[in-house]
């Protein structure tokens, strides 16, 4: 488990834990009345993260779609179909 600092602690070592984020790749936990609220994260990690939650949303949209054809018995509607309704991007 991760340290988790009080803001006030934070305050005085805010230098020191953007290093320890950024530089150890070791993301820090910040509470306010004793509950975490937020974390200092590499930015790089971040993005990665946002990434993979993408990618998951996507792959849950993408298997729900699925679902939905093989319960209603739909027809698929062609790319080429899709495409023309949605117009040039």
């Amino acid at each position: 488990m991760f340290d988790v600092l009080a803001i006030s602690e934070v305050k005085q070592q805010i230098g020191a834990l953007v290093d320890r984020a950024h530089l150890g790749h070791e993301p820090v936990y910040l509470s306010r009345h004793g509950r975490r609220v937020v974390a200092i994260v590499d930015a790089n990690e971040y993005d990665r993260l946002l990434e993979l939650a993408e990618d998951a949303a996507d792959a849950e949209a993408a298997a729900a779609a699925r679902r939905e054809l093989e319960e209603t018995a739909a027809t698929p509607i062609p790319w080429d179909e899709v495409k023309a309704e949605l117009g040039p991007q």
